[in-house]
């Protein structure tokens, strides 16, 4: 059966804590918006249980679950519970859509292709028009692998940092035409990055102090801040960014582009990202994970 013929979509999210996901807002936001049937769903699963995983992935084997987000710890380890992964997925090494197709299941990835729709909103074109697109990405998990992705793909340098130089050499060896480096004061030189990207969870909710960028390290001049973290609407590093003159935005763009990706694939309407963020803005609660 077609994605287009369901008469009543069952979707939901995969991971592990789910408590503070805003993806059944935002998705049932979408079911709205292209005035559909349907349900979003969360299903937590703990890091360790393997059969949880699997049996839930039957659920979409069966037809009882039409699509399905995955955020952390499962981007990496649902892999090998797939059929196939899109040529996007894999290159990344992670998974966020899942979905059912030839009695297969394939992994997909929305984050790249979301994030880059919604940097391009973001950055002036006095930045966009410039010859030398220098990035530092700052982390090497599953996020950054999207991001880093990303931005290869849209003709950035990207150096990778981390507080583990393995994990971002690793992933350095996985995508690609990046660097790796030891985030310390002493060793990164910065004079000519143009973008740093912030793919940790330092600054999400209730840890509204952290930040990942060193203290009393001054930014790159003139560079543009993009944070993954979305809620608090501000993270420190955005306020620190802002404080020193910088064009900077928090990633509920992100959010909301991903999700709709995911959601044209699941039903082959494409939703209102207006809509989607309004139902967002208008949530009482403070939420925080990156589906």
């Amino acid at each position: 059966m077609q994605p287009s013929s369901l008469s009543t979509f069952k979707l939901g999210l995969t991971g592990y804590p789910l408590s503070h996901s805003l993806s059944p807002q935002i998705h049932t936001a979408a079911l709205q918006s292209c005035q559909l049937d349907g349900e979003y769903s969360l299903f937590p699963v703990h890091p360790d249980d393997k059969q949880d995983l699997k049996d839930l992935l039957s659920r979409i084997r069966s037809g009882e679950i039409h699509g399905l987000n995955v955020t952390i710890p499962h981007k990496q380890n649902i892999i090998p519970f797939l059929d196939e992964l899109t040529h996007t997925a894999a290159a990344i090494g992670a998974v966020n859509t899942i979905y059912l197709r030839n009695d297969k299941l394939i992994g997909d990835n929305t984050d790249a292709p979301g994030f880059l729709a919604d940097l391009k909103k973001f950055l002036t074109t006095e930045t966009q028009r410039r010859g030398d697109l220098n990035t530092l990405v700052l982390g090497a998990g599953g996020s950054a692998r999207a991001v880093v992705y990303a931005l290869l793909n849209d003709g950035w340098d990207v150096t990778i940092a981390a507080r583990r130089i393995e994990q971002s050499q690793e992933l350095a060896l996985h995508i690609g035409n990046t660097k790796a480096i030891e985030f310390t004061v002493r060793t990164f030189q910065h004079s000519n990055v143009q973008l740093i990207v912030n793919t940790t969870p330092l600054g999400m909710t209730p840890n509204f102090d952290q930040s990942p960028w060193p203290q009393n390290l001054p930014f790159p001049k003139n560079a543009s801040i993009y944070d993954l973290v979305y809620n608090p609407r501000e993270t420190k590093l955005v306020r620190d960014a802002h404080a020193q003159g910088l064009n900077a935005t928090a990633g509920l763009g992100m959010l909301i582009e991903q999700a709709a990706l995911a959601f044209e694939i699941w039903t082959n309407h494409s939703p209102s990202r207006e809509i989607m963020r309004a139902a967002v803005e208008q949530s009482s609660i403070t939420k925080y994970r990156v589906p």
